[in-house]
């Protein structure tokens, strides 16, 4: 089940720090590999070296260190896990989680990744009591952030109660248990999958182009899932704001026709998700230098429709994908329009969500979809994206039937 997963392991402060030496033994055991970053706190429990050797890797501990930064080496460290895992996690760092706070290595990768995060809490019983910390621990499960315990039990500062952070091999059995929810990582081995993403600019003059609020979070999530699970992903963004996931075949296109011409290029593929939010409309010949003000008056543009390509892709008669899931982004009778527009469309799953301004959905970090398929109707709860992208290729790699 740990065969090959990489995990990211931040140890923070506190007398349960010893303990991350058993954790790291029992992870590569299993055939994980493990990443140690520690926090300034604690190296004064165990030793940077001792981390060191048992993982077999360099540990991480400053957040400036000159090499790394060189190639923002926290932003990358941060995504490259395929979990992320605090043991312990002190009262302090937990804060810093919930507070959205940035002031160390260990702090600025959980602020700056979108990989999924396990926290493993140690400390006093009335530290872990307080209503702060408690306040602190219902945000982050808010936020989708996992815990695994505190136990009950003597303390080291001769207390007992709640507040022990789980043994070794719970935490084991934790991360066991994420990745049999995630399905094998081979799920989607050898399968071909194309992700488009992004918005798409269709210029208006040389300066000047239509665009939307699509950051491509949605899409470039679902891409990182695909990857995963094993898939070789193409994935063909439009100019976003986010990064592309490491790992995928990359396609980078500007305008509608670009990215209809890069899809079909790459067919055949076993299945094609279009999560791009693409302009209905460009203009027709636009100019080669920026449109002037004359007089006071208004320019006059002529709109041509975009081609469509979620419908063209689904109804291919040769080289069609065996899976075409396209996205509807509505804002109001989501269901209702969703459910004609794969009938319009032709494919197989529409993705539905409702991207009002009052939902924060369209370019913010969560999501609340409702996947619609020809066995009906099947509403899913508000999550971050990267939970909604997890959910999905699940559903994908059961749907090529390989998981």
């Amino acid at each position: 089940m740990l065969e090959e997963r990489r995990i990211l392991l931040i140890i923070s402060g506190g007398i349960a720090a010893f303990k991350s030496l058993d954790l790291i033994r029992r992870l590569r055991e299993r055939g994980a590999m493990v990443t140690p970053v520690m926090t300034k706190a604690s190296a004064e429990f165990v030793t940077p070296l001792s981390v060191s050797a048992m993982a077999g890797e360099k540990v991480f501990q400053d957040l400036f260190d000159l090499t790394s930064e060189a190639e923002m080496g926290h932003i990358e460290l941060s995504r490259s896990a395929d979990l992320i895992v605090v043991a312990p996690a002190s009262a302090d760092l937990i804060a810093k989680m919930a507070g959205g706070h940035a002031n160390d290595l260990a702090s600025t990768l959980l602020l700056a990744t979108d990989t999924p995060v396990l926290v493993a809490p140690a400390m006093n019983l009335r530290m872990w009591s307080h209503a702060a910390t408690q306040r602190n621990v219902t945000y982050l499960k808010d936020d989708s952030i996992n815990f695994v315990g505190p136990n009950e039990g003597d303390m080291a500062c001769g207390e007992f109660g709640l507040g022990r952070m789980a043994e070794p091999l719970e935490i084991v059995t934790a991360i066991e248990e994420y990745f049999m929810a995630m399905g094998p990582a081979n799920a989607l081995a050898g399968r071909r999958v194309l992700v488009t993403s992004g918005p798409t600019h269709e210029p208006i003059d040389p300066v000047r182009y239509i665009a939307n609020r699509s950051s491509g979070a949605q899409g470039s999530a679902i891409a990182k899932a695909l990857i995963e699970l094993g898939a070789d992903v193409i994935f063909v963004t439009g100019p976003a704001d986010v990064q592309p996931p490491i790992g995928v075949h990359l396609i980078e296109v500007e305008t509608a026709i670009q990215m209809l011409e890069a899809v079909e290029k790459e067919m055949p593929c076993d299945a094609a998700i279009f999560a791009a939010a693409v302009a209905d409309w460009r203009v027709v010949d636009t100019p080669s230098s920026k449109i002037k003000k004359v007089n006071g008056q208004l320019p006059v543009l002529e709109f041509a429709e975009n081609p469509d390509i979620l419908a063209r892709i689904s109804n291919r008669t040769k080289t069609r994908p065996d899976l075409v899931v396209g996205f509807a982004a509505e804002t109001e009778d989501v269901i209702e329009n969703a459910t004609k527009k794969r009938a319009r469309k032709g494919c197989d799953w529409i993705v539905a969500n409702d991207v009002s301004p009052e939902t924060g959905i369209m370019g913010g970090s969560e999501n609340a979809v409702t996947l619609i398929t020809s066995q009906g109707v099947q509403g899913w709860d508000r999550m971050s994206k990267s939970a909604v992208a997890r959910q999905l290729a699940m559903k994908i790699a059961n749907a090529l039937g390989r998981a």
